[in-house]
């Protein structure tokens, strides 16, 4: 059988009688069993070769801060839709939670959701092999009771750090501050104005930024509106938050992924920016658990790790560019497991 990668989207089902919908989901479900298995096939016998040596590493963290280092030439790129191999060996109940690639001569800037900001050189973190159980990073911190780990960036790669909180609120971070200079849980602002951080990336400032909530909703506006004392970017709805932010222009290209496994490449020339921040956004890709939004070039590489410790690296080139809204094609394939955190490199 013959499988499409871009099909038609799919049609209103509210007025269709209930055979009818039980027959789309039965076919759909087929189609998700013949794409699962084809994907797994293509990684099996498809792998590219690793890249030369790099000093480029991955960081992979569990939720409580259980981390390791792997420089990133050892993930050979997968097809999409693999099934990925076995990366952080963390306990059942202290999942991974972050990834984040960085050279080994740079810094980690920790942010809590209490937000405050620590920094952490790279080679600080144990190298382990690609399965690897990692030590922890936050033993060297003082953490204050049920204060837990945020958000995970490098610390350099803009003139200033773009930082999102769960309910909207933008501000902007002059990179000079979140160096290696930086004071040890520095505050950033009070979480009680807009919630806990949620998202963050870098920028030169002159550009667009784009924000993205756990819904699929997402806005574009211009990043020179956002004022030095920041402001509300996005209107999120009280069920709601926002999982992810990104910098790029008017040509540029955001990558999203869900839970599910399933990502798209949403080209921003059939995303219309609004004159000002602050409204409620539109939809940015059909979901119901978005893990986060990345800008992405041709030829660049997305990491996708799960629950259950299984990580997969493919190129961004495999996954089609849309200027519409869709649900995504499979990116990885699971197994009673869920993606938890995506990275670009």
């Amino acid at each position: 059988m013959t499988l499409t990668t871009d099909l038609p989207e799919r049609p209103d089902l509210t007025t269709a009688t209930p055979e009818i919908v039980a027959y789309v989901e039965a076919l759909e479900a087929q189609m998700e069993a013949l794409q699962t298995r084809r994907g797994r096939a293509r990684a099996e016998t498809a792998l590219e070769p690793s890249e030369p040596p790099t000093t480029i590493n991955l960081i992979s963290i569990s939720r409580n801060g259980l981390a390791k280092r792997t420089p990133r030439h050892f993930y050979s790129r997968q097809r999409r839709g693999g099934m990925g191999i076995f990366d952080l060996d963390s306990p059942e109940d202290d999942p991974p939670a972050f990834l984040a690639l960085a050279d080994e001569s740079a810094g980690l800037v920790l942010i809590t959701d209490q937000a405050r900001a620590f920094h952490l050189p790279v080679g600080e973190i144990v190298e382990t092999e690609v399965r690897g159980r990692g030590e922890s990073i936050l033993d060297n911190f003082s953490l204050r009771p049920e204060e837990r780990l945020a958000l995970v960036i490098a610390d350099s790669g803009g003139s200033q750090m773009v930082l999102v909180s769960e309910r909207g609120q933008v501000r902007r971070i002059a990179a000079h501050y979140l160096g290696s200079s930086l004071q040890p849980g520095t505050v950033l602002y009070n979480p009680q104005e807009g919630g806990a951080p949620a998202a963050a990336c870098w920028s030169q400032g002159d550009g667009d930024l784009f924000l993205a909530t756990r819904w699929g909703k997402a806005i574009r506006f211009a990043e020179r509106q956002v004022p030095v004392r920041g402001c509300l970017g996005m209107r999120v709805d009280r069920e709601d938050a926002i999982v992810g932010v990104a910098a790029l222009h008017a040509d540029g290209a955001v990558f999203m992924a869900t839970d599910e496994g399933k990502g798209t490449v949403r080209l921003m020339s059939g995303f219309n920016a609004n004159k000002a921040p602050g409204s409620g956004g539109k939809v940015g890709m059909k979901s119901d658990h978005l893990l986060g939004a990345s800008a992405i070039n041709a030829g660049d590489d997305i990491f996708m790790i799960s629950r259950l410790g299984k990580i997969i690296r493919f190129s961004v080139d495999e996954v089609p560019f849309k200027e519409g809204v869709v649900q995504g094609v499979n990116c990885m394939s699971l197994r009673a497991d869920e993606c938890v955190a995506q990275a670009r490199s």
